[in-house]
């Protein structure tokens, strides 16, 4: 008698393959892109020192930032994942040339979406009940997808409020450690090579919040701790913080209060379609206020509270009814240890009050090791600290430059970085982009002097007395965003 042969799953098997070849191809793709950028460039500087007219020169250059923004461009939109947040990070006009700039920027928060039914799976999965019985309404679009995961607009059984639920994309996480430690090899070959800058103990630090940013239980206590810390602290919170829906928290799925309001990068437009001149004082103003507000809340959670969120990139940041500003997203934040957070108060002070003494001996209060190759190093010291972690660049530097003989990072070599510090200078990067894109050049160093001083005084490593500094964010800001 003929046994019937056990029915194999060949389409099992082949997703099976398909899963675990999938890392090796993703870090093939991106060492064949990687090293024709890095090597584009290699070839291009020694072509063009052969040019000596400048206009031609920098010509040449303009066209080879071009051809590698579409190198770049091409290897972030079809790897996605952490390569967006890559993006995010780069595409800043004071950060890279211009030409990646323009391409770059077109690309954040651009993942591609989570089908619903596999959305519906981890939500039945995670709650533990069918998605009928949890959500009296739950839109199938989401309201936006990002890296790591994406957002529905929804409304709870018997509750008259709307709510936000956060769903993660399965099977991430692996996907983004990978590139992760693609980047940690591609950083330490380039650190040796060109850039004199401890790149490495920069992606480690990546790797280690990016890490965190898949438990969404811990993002929710972040949420409630830092909501917490800014409506104390305040007679009226610079920023709102979304209310958490305890009962409503796994690993993988976060529930929120839902805050209305427009994204930041859509403001011209708004202000435009209120009638008022996006050009006039009283935009201007508007935007100063909104950027003050922003400010102010970093300030204190970074100088005087030591725990922060980490992520001020425009699409986190709403503009609500009453002109109050919504922070989104608390997936990255970091608790800086006393030492970091005391010594980068002084730091502040230093590039505050542009005093490069102060600023060499903040940078070694921080572990920051440096090795000059300059006579007037104290000086190059205070521009590099003002490049680093001021919104506002010092006079005479448009943008960074880590390739030119006369930037700062070149004259004073950065050997050693602690990778706490990262989240500081990455926080303090996004909102000098901020500043860009509101056309407004602004210091936060000097808007932060009295919290830092505060910061001292309290840890009794400056003598004074602590003023209580307070303030309405009331005002043009207030009437301009009024919703009728």
């Amino acid at each position: 008698m003929l046994h019937s042969l056990p029915i194999v799953d060949m389409k099992g098997i082949k997703d099976k393959l398909s899963s675990q070849l999938r890392p090796l191809q993703r870090s093939f793709q991106f060492w064949v892109r990687a090293v024709d950028i890095y090597t584009g460039y290699k070839v291009f500087q020694v072509r063009v020192n052969f040019e000596r007219n400048v206009h031609k020169r920098e010509a040449m250059w303009e066209t080879q930032h071009e051809l590698a923004a579409d190198k770049i461009y091409s290897m972030c939109s079809d790897l996605g994942g952490f390569f967006l947040k890559i993006a995010q990070i780069l595409g800043k006009p004071d950060l890279a040339p211009a030409a990646w700039v323009r391409r770059l920027v077109t690309l954040c928060d651009q993942a591609p979406a989570t089908p619903f039914e596999t959305v519906k799976l981890v939500l039945e999965n995670e709650l533990g009940q069918d998605i009928g019985d949890v959500f009296e309404r739950f839109d199938m679009e989401p309201l936006g997808s990002a890296s790591i995961a994406q957002v529905h607009k929804a409304r709870l059984k018997g509750d008259n409020g709307d709510v936000v639920v956060k769903v993660q994309h399965p099977g991430v996480q692996d996907l983004m450690m990978t590139d992760i430690h693609n980047l940690q090899a591609f950083a330490l070959y380039i650190q040796k090579t060109d850039v004199k800058f401890d790149l490495y103990s920069v992606t480690k630090e990546m790797e280690k919040q990016i890490g965190y940013e898949f438990d969404f239980m811990r993002e929710a206590g972040a949420m409630e701790r830092i909501r917490k810390f800014l409506y104390e602290n305040n007679k009226r919170a610079p920023v709102l913080v979304p209310r958490v829906i305890r009962n409503m928290v796994t690993r993988r799925v976060l529930v929120m209060e839902y805050m209305d309001g427009i994204p930041i990068m859509n403001l011209g437009n708004e202000i435009a379609k209120r009638g008022i001149d996006p050009h006039s004082k009283v935009a201007a103003a508007a935007k100063q206020k909104i950027l003050q507000s922003l400010t102010l809340a970093y300030g204190q959670m970074i100088l005087k509270s030591g725990f922060f969120h980490a992520d001020p990139h425009p699409g986190n940041i709403l503009i609500c009814k009453g002109s109050e500003i919504a922070l989104l997203d608390y997936g990255q934040v970091k608790d800086l240890p006393e030492q970091l957070r005391i010594g980068y108060a002084n730091l502040v002070l230093a590039i505050a009050d542009c005093d490069p003494v102060r600023a060499s001996k903040s940078y070694r209060e921080l572990g920051i090791d440096t090795l000059s190759k300059c006579e007037n190093e104290q000086q190059e010291m205070l521009k590099l600290a003002q490049t680093m972690f001021d919104t506002k660049l010092p006079p005479g530097v448009v943008m960074l430059q880590p390739f030119s003989e006369e930037s700062s990072i070149k004259k004073i070599a950065v050997e050693a970085f602690p990778e706490e510090l990262f989240s500081v200078l990455r926080t303090v990067h996004l909102l000098r982009g901020l500043s860009v894109g509101l056309g407004i050049n602004y210091s936060c160093a000097e808007q932060w002097r009295p919290i830092a001083e505060e910061a001292l005084i309290q840890a009794g490593k400056l003598k004074g007395k602590v003023v209580r500094r307070g303030g309405s964010k009331r005002g043009l800001v207030r009437r301009l965003f009024r919703r009728d």
